[in-house]
């Protein structure tokens, strides 16, 4: 069987015509689909593409802002926050990484903070914006309305999975780090689901508390939960690290989980590091790429692949897919197809079929 490949290209103007069917301006519209491909590029396939139809739904129901601007709530120099009025997240979060960047000239350190934005996709394809400048930035983002990950001890999930993104630059590739808090994410859930496959580890513990790799166990009533990172026996450790999240995201913002939201949204945090205004960045570079080099040459057990520094498979990943064409995760251009249809749009070529 010949994987199903498409243009990189052709998808993001697939992507961007869909969005400015249901009304997305289009500047904004090239930007929603450029992140959700780079999703897919990067292999973040619950996050890409597939993203698409919910997000066309929510356009189309209100729940996502088409227009108008984010509202600053306050602006101290190297500290900005906006209410993001829904407005669509990948626009938002880059919208932020440019203000961002402009303040460093005077600060060296800035940040974003960003309540009451729609969701942002992955947050890995958001990393070498920064680090090809020679920037370091962390990201985050925590959903005020989800509630998935239960807190370390307890039988009821009460928080999301909380991501948080490092895009570290390097004299070679960057570090991109990109881990939610949880054992796993909710879209790896959900697709493990609707494959009708078990999870590859005891990533939930079900109602009862017990750890359990089957997906139906969140969708029980009462439901379970994913644990914290660490599982049941470190999972403080995981747990820790979610109020963490939370706190940069929803309570810098001045909105969260005890606001109630019913709207899918994200809190976000963004930070940008200038090296420069440090020890300097050719010293920040010296030392990032040694101790990348000292990691990858680190001996491994017969038969185990080398060491790999975090983004070093995705960005090879991508490399390799802007070359032979993306391959869509099964399914993805089936819910597209759909959409295709009403909207009047064509649905992008395949490379290859098989």
């Amino acid at each position: 069987m010949t994987d199903i490949r498409y243009r990189s290209e052709e998808l993001r103007a697939f992507a961007s015509n869909l969005l400015r069917r249901v009304g997305l301006p289009e500047e904004r519209a090239a930007v929603v689909a450029e992140i959700l491909v780079e999703g897919d590029l990067l292999g973040k396939t619950t996050h890409g593409l597939q993203l698409l139809p919910p997000y066309l739904e929510e356009a189309e129901a209100g729940g996502m802002t088409l227009e108008g601007e984010p509202e600053s709530i306050s602006d101290t120099g190297p500290a900005v926050t906006w209410d993001g009025r829904y407005l669509p997240g990948p626009w938002l979060v880059l919208q932020a990484i440019e203000e961002a960047a402009k303040r460093l000239r005077d600060h060296g350190v800035a940040i974003a903070v960003i309540r009451r934005s729609h969701h942002i996709g992955a947050l890995q394809a958001y990393l070498t914006r920064a680090a090809d400048r020679g920037l370091m930035m962390i990201l985050a983002a925590s959903d005020p309305r989800e509630e998935s990950v239960a807190p370390h001890g307890g039988l009821v999930a009460r928080y999301s999975p909380n991501p948080i993104a490092v895009g570290i630059p390097t004299k070679t590739s960057p570090i991109l780090v990109d881990v939610s808090v949880s054992t796993t994410a909710n879209g790896v859930v959900n697709r493990a689901r609707s494959d009708g496959r078990r999870l590859p580890g005891p990533w939930l513990k079900d109602a009862r508390g017990q750890p359990s790799d089957e997906p139906e166990v969140r969708f029980t009533e009462p439901p379970g939960a994913l644990f914290p990172l660490g599982g049941p026996d470190l999972g403080y450790k995981g747990f820790g690290l979610g109020i963490f999240i939370e706190a940069l995201t929803a309570a810098l913002g001045g909105h969260g989980r005890a606001d109630h939201p019913t709207g899918w949204g994200a809190s976000v945090f963004l930070q940008l590091i200038d090296p420069s205004a440090f020890g300097g960045t050719e010293a920040f570079l010296r030392e990032t790429s040694y101790f990348a080099s000292y990691c990858r040459q680190t001996p491994t057990a017969p038969g185990d692949a080398p060491v790999q520094m975090p983004g070093d498979g995705a960005l090879a990943r991508r490399e390799e897919q802007l070359a032979q064409g993306v391959k869509l995760y099964a399914g993805i251009a089936d819910g597209l197809r759909p959409w295709a249809d009403k909207l009047g749009v064509e649905m992008p070529q395949p490379i290859t079929s098989g």
